[in-house]
């Protein structure tokens, strides 16, 4: 693992930090006034905005899709510019069905469950877990499961300061059972309080496929047939937790969302001799399992970021 930060030109937590707040505060406002329908061609243009002008996501887009023509032929995707410009138009339709999440606006029978019988069974134990999820697809659909029991309550763990006010808009929109929780400084206090509210059958969400916003806390894996830098994050509050652990992906597909639930470990724990060759092995699985579901849906991985920038010496976690 290197000893610097990565060599990231622009970090993906500053390009979000500037605009998130802002659109989520307007999407939120639209959709108060209009009607979804209305909010399609709205949401084009603004697509094709950030399509024309941002030139490091578009150029991020462009990586992203040279190494999934390569990685994964059978797509039919090529890096050019019109598959880049549908990779942007489905993050803008993503975002409209995150707000529809948020607000409750997902009935149970709009959403498909792989291995449903794992859902059920984590759902009923009544003790909650920790999931971990990606930024493919929208993550924000696993509030389906409170449709199976109303008593399940998501705490999302995520890289933004504004959690303070994005939990605001949510309230407003009618969201319950969902918390944003800022970990971009992450401390045992924090760890603590999630501890409690799992051990109280809540869940803890965070995703395993973005590197952390300060430090160097990064394993290597190998992502679509290339080395790129994974955060340890996830499996270090997994043991701190210690708590079962699952994997969640959600994908639009055939027009319908489908939740891929998948029990992921039923402990994290560790040595400290062991330490680095089990945050490894785990980082490799989940990498493999997200390589399968992004071939499913390429178009469907959000991350508009130089994701594989090398960092030197990034093969042992620290």
């Amino acid at each position: 693992m290197s000893s610097s930060e990565p060599a990231v030109p622009e970090s993906w937590a500053a390009l979000q930090e500037r605009g998130i707040y802002q659109v989520m505060r307007l999407m939120f406002w639209a959709l108060r006034v209009l009607r979804r329908p209305l909010l399609i061609p709205v949401v084009r243009v603004v697509t094709s905005y950030f399509f024309l002008f941002g030139r490091p996501a578009r150029a991020a887009s462009l990586d992203y899709l040279r190494r999934v023509s390569r990685a994964a032929p059978d797509s039919g995707l090529h890096p050019d510019w019109w598959t880049s410009f549908r990779h942007f138009s489905a993050f803008g339709d993503a975002i409209l069905d995150k707000f529809d999440a948020w607000a409750g606006r997902l009935p149970l029978t709009s959403v498909s469950f792989d291995n449903y019988g794992v859902v059920r069974q984590a759902i009923d134990a009544g003790a909650g877990g920790l999931i971990i999820g990606a930024h493919l697809g929208n993550l924000e659909v696993c509030r389906a499961l409170a449709g199976i029991n109303n008593r399940v309550r998501l705490n999302v763990l995520a890289h933004t300061r504004h959690a303070t006010n994005i939990n605001r808009l949510l309230g407003m929109a009618g969201a319950v059972g969902f918390e944003l929780l800022q970990v971009t400084e992450f401390d045992m206090a924090l760890a603590f309080t999630l501890r409690e509210r799992i051990a109280a059958g809540e869940w803890a969400v965070i995703t395993g496929d973005r590197v952390p916003v300060h430090g160097d806390r990064t394993v290597q894996v190998q992502l679509l047939g290339e080395p790129a830098p994974l955060p340890i994050g996830p499996y270090v509050l997994a043991a701190l937790l210690d708590c079962p652990v699952y994997l969640v992906f959600c994908l639009r597909r055939g027009g319908r969302n489908h939740i891929y639930f998948e029990r992921f470990a039923e402990r994290v724990a560790w040595s400290r001799r062991e330490r680095d060759a089990v945050i490894a092995g785990l980082a490799h699985r989940f990498a493999e399992r997200l390589e399968h579901y992004m071939k499913l849906e390429p178009l469907q991985w959000f991350n508009f970021y130089p994701f594989w920038c090398p960092a030197p010496d990034a093969g042992k976690p620290r």
